[in-house]
């Protein structure tokens, strides 16, 4: 296990006070866990590392960190079930890294919590990025519901089939709720903001992840994805090319495919 506490600093600064923040690594390849631990420390961030998923789910319940950088080869438990434990302990953001580029697994593992993921070997500066930005939709999260208890709830939005309650993050479609991660009720609910509308993969990512750069955009199109699997792939259009549009159940039918 390595702890560090690093001094304030690092480009674009930590999102909130420097001791404040917490990072878990859960990591087994120790080069790999040092300088992810040596760059994020430079961000003024609390960061401790362990090599096992036993120890990563025991370390995540200790600390109750802000975020989670976990591996998804790992001896003992694997990171897909070290994810899923740690999300039925406490929600908390998770930044999934894999070795396989294959879609299947990136599913997978947005099916189990997942916030966003990279594929290694992968750069510092956008590990850090992409940590950042997690950290910024929880804040902005937390600052919504904030504003929520402080002002008359709104009623759910109500579009075709389908039921968005923003204030008790709800939604259900035929009449029953359809469960999903943080991540994806973002998505679905920035979608459906503007029905009918084509919005860029590259608007997506700014607006859900706060992401900017287009190397994230199959981060996207794999969200899209289990949201199809859980609501169904009739209300999320494909715009080769461009991006998604949401159409409701009485809307124009999805005749652009619904693959990502």
């Amino acid at each position: 296990m390595t702890t560090v506490g690093g001094a304030a600093g690092g480009v674009g600064g930590a999102v909130r006070p420097a001791g404040a923040t917490k990072v878990l690594v859960v990591e087994d390849e120790p080069a790999i866990a040092q300088a992810i631990v040596r760059r994020l420390s430079a961000e003024g961030w609390t960061v401790e590392a362990v090599g096992d998923g036993l120890a990563g789910v025991e370390a995540a319940a200790r600390l109750a960190p802000d975020v989670v950088v976990l591996d998804v080869m790992l001896p003992g438990i694997d990171g897909l079930e070290v994810c899923r434990r740690i999300q039925a302990a406490r929600p908390v953001p998770v930044l999934m890294l894999t070795a396989r580029d294959d879609e299947t697994d990136m599913l997978i593992g947005l099916g189990v919590g997942a916030d966003d993921y990279m594929t290694k070997p992968f750069s510092m500066r956008e590990l850090v990025a992409r940590t950042k930005a997690l950290l910024r939709r929880t804040e902005r999260a937390a600052r919504a519901v904030e504003l929520q208890a402080a002002e008359a709830p709104a009623p759910p939005l109500a579009i075709g089939d389908v039921t968005i309650d923003k204030a008790q993050r709800r939604v259900v479609r035929h009449g029953e709720q359809v469960h999903l991660t943080p991540t994806e009720f973002d998505l679905l609910v920035a979608l459906a903001n503007s029905p009918r509308t084509v919005l860029t993969r590259e608007r997506l990512l700014a607006e859900v992840w706060d992401w900017v750069d287009a190397s994230g955009t199959r981060t996207v199109d794999s969200h899209v994805k289990a949201l199809r699997r859980k609501l169904g792939a009739d209300l999320i259009r494909t715009v080769h090319g461009v991006g998604y549009a949401f159409e409701p159940a009485d809307g124009v039918p999805a005749d652009e495919g619904a693959g990502a």
